[in-house]
C-alpha cells in the first residue's frame, strides 16, 4: 500500500510540474537584460564596421480555402551571430502588422550577441496582432566580415497534420533624402 501511495504521489508531482506554462521568451529576456549596453552608442562607427537594416517577413496566420478561413501560426524570429570572434550589436527589433503599423518594440537600448550566440523572439499562435503580412525590422552593426543570419520559422497545424516553413530576412536600405537646391 505504501508503495502504491508513493508511486501515486510521484505521478501527481510529475504531472503538476509538467503542467506549468513556461514563458517562451524567457531566454530572450535574460539575454536582453544581461547584454544591454550600459551606454548609448553615439560614437561614429569606423570603416571596419558595417550597419545593416533587415526586413524579415512573419506569417502569424495564413489563409486556407477562403479569405475568411485562417490558420494561426507560431512564429520564431531567429537572429544568429555567425562570427566565431566578434560580437554583433543590435539596436532595433520592431514588429509591424500587415498594415505597416508598429505593433511592438522589443528593445529599449542597444544589446550585443556574443560570437555564435542566437537570439529568438516568439510570436505565439494566439497573438493575432501581426496578421498574414507581419514583419520585423532589425537594425544592427558588426565588423564588416560578420555575416549574421536573420530568419523566421513558422509552425502550424491543420487537423492532425503539422507543417513548418522558413522565411529569410533581406537587407534593405532607406532611400537617401532628396538634396535640396
Amino acid at each position: 500500500m505504501k508503495r502504491f501511495l508513493l508511486l501515486f504521489l510521484l505521478f501527481i508531482t510529475t504531472l503538476s510540474i509538467s503542467c506549468v506554462e513556461s514563458n517562451p521568451n524567457q531566454r530572450t529576456e535574460a539575454i536582453v537584460e544581461a547584454q544591454t549596453l550600459q551606454y548609448t552608442n553615439n560614437k561614429e562607427i569606423d570603416s571596419t564596421y558595417r550597419k545593416r537594416k533587415i526586413y524579415v517577413p512573419i506569417y502569424s496566420d495564413i489563409y486556407r480555402g477562403t479569405r475568411a478561413e485562417k490558420t494561426l501560426l507560431t512564429a520564431t524570429l531567429s537572429i544568429r551571430n555567425t562570427s566565431e570572434r566578434d560580437s554583433l550589436f543590435i539596436n532595433r527589433v520592431d514588429y509591424f502588422n500587415t498594415q505597416g503599423q508598429l505593433v511592438r518594440q522589443y528593445l529599449n537600448g542597444e544589446i550585443y550577441l556574443d560570437p555564435l550566440e542566437t537570439l529568438d523572439y516568439i510570436i505565439e499562435e494566439r497573438d493575432t496582432l501581426g496578421g498574414s503580412g507581419a514583419n520585423f525590422i532589425i537594425e544592427c552593426y558588426g565588423k564588416k566580415h560578420v555575416s549574421p543570419v536573420f530568419q523566421a520559422i513558422m509552425i502550424g497545424g491543420l487537423g492532425n497534420r503539422v507543417f513548418a516553413f522558413t522565411a529569410n530576412g533581406i537587407e534593405i536600405e532607406e532611400p537617401s533624402p532628396a538634396l535640396e537646391d
